[in-house]
């Protein structure tokens, strides 16, 4: 049946308002729909069968042979080998080096990497960065290579490097890069910027809350992908918290909007309207309060009573989800992102009980079912 592109738009907007109405984070619900699926197949396996025989000539019997190959390869070793990507083309900033810069490196290399290069739009002057990114000094010349200028356009650039890319920016260089990608199907995990949010409820320390999104917002000169955008600040203590951000602050800085909330629900709706973040932070000594901002609203990572650290963990995998980028890193993340994770069959010529089930020819008996 052919639908009009008006009922395909009605439909995903039934589901899209299903979705945003939180029914599929339950548990009892994905339970019931799980088993609704066993159930489903249970009771009209014979129709299945049908359909397959008349679709693709399958012989009746053939619908349980997944579970008799099951049962046969639970002889043989399941192993996934870790295989490294190739080439990697790893895009930094100057304002994070360390983080952006060599985290993803590390990670290359560990999986095994052929070559790993490391541009910056903006690359520092200092002889610094000059001298411990001078090929060969410290790292294989032929293996990591470095490249400081920009030398050709995107697609050219996937068109040479086919294996993998990761890279931070914004919104419009990740949806070049992207396009780019897509032509040669480069896996690429992108870091990307957007507004991050930072919820301060009435129950809560307002000095610390002051000092922390104070050092979070304005260290580094601003200059953070995951640094808190806008405050959504409780009514209540809206008075406060701007005294004691000012106490915080120096006369010269980067802003940082505060928008008056009247309730929790209202900061989650709020944020919820808006593009996902990279980081939603919240402040509360309510450990209700925290768990509602986590769980319902969506963003690339979370933090309570502080911003940025969450970033900083190698423990914990750092990446944005939507609008704020795709895939992450860190740790053993990286080398999960620069790996391909194949899949692999171990199976022995010795048991050949299923064969009669598996493979063509099929028996008679088989045919009489």
């Amino acid at each position: 049946m052919v639908q009009s592109a008006s009922k395909c738009m009605d439909l995903l907007r039934r589901a899209r308002v299903a979705f945003q109405a939180g029914r599929t984070l339950k548990e009892s619900f994905r339970l019931s729909q799980l088993e609704a699926v066993v159930r489903m197949v249970e009771e009209h396996e014979c129709d299945f069968v049908d359909a397959l025989r008349k679709d693709l000539h399958k012989v009746r019997g053939m619908g349980s042979i997944s579970t008799v190959v099951h049962k046969s390869t639970s002889l043989d070793d399941c192993v996934v080998i870790s295989e490294p990507l190739g080439v990697v083309f790893i895009m930094g900033t100057w304002c994070s080096p360390i983080q952006m810069c060599l985290g993803p490196l590390v990670g290359a290399i560990a999986a095994g990497g052929a070559n790993a290069f490391i541009y910056s739009f903006t690359f520092s002057s200092h002889k610094l960065r000059q001298d411990l990114t001078t090929d060969g000094v410290y790292l294989c010349r032929k293996l990591q290579k470095k490249i400081l200028k920009m030398c050709f356009t995107f697609v050219e650039c996937f068109l040479m490097l086919k294996d993998g890319c990761q890279s931070p920016g914004n919104r419009e260089e990740g949806r070049r890069i992207a396009q780019a990608a897509a032509r040669t199907f480069t896996p690429v995990t992108l870091i990307l910027g957007g507004k991050n949010p930072c919820y301060v409820d009435q129950h809560c320390d307002i000095a610390t809350t002051a000092q922390r999104v104070a050092w979070a917002r304005f260290h580094n000169a601003g200059q953070s992908l995951v640094a808190p955008d806008y405050v959504l600040c409780h009514r209540d203590v809206k008075v406060r918290l701007v005294q004691a951000l000012k106490c915080c602050l120096d006369i010269f800085g980067p802003i940082l909007p505060i928008l008056t909330v009247n309730s929790v629900d209202e900061a989650i709706a709020f944020i919820n309207k808006q593009e996902k973040p990279l980081c939603v932070y919240a402040y509360s000594s309510n450990s209700k309060v925290i768990s509602r901002l986590m769980s319902e609203t969506s963003s690339g990572s979370f933090c309570s009573n502080d911003s940025v650290l969450q970033s900083l963990m190698v423990a914990l995998p750092f990446g944005g989800v939507g609008a704020s980028g795709v895939g992450s890193y860190h740790g053993h993340y990286s080398f999960d992102t620069f790996s391909h994770r194949k899949s692999c069959l171990l199976r022995s010529t010795r048991f050949e009980t299923w064969q009669h089930l598996d493979r063509p020819p099929l028996t008679a008996q088989l045919e009489q079912h």
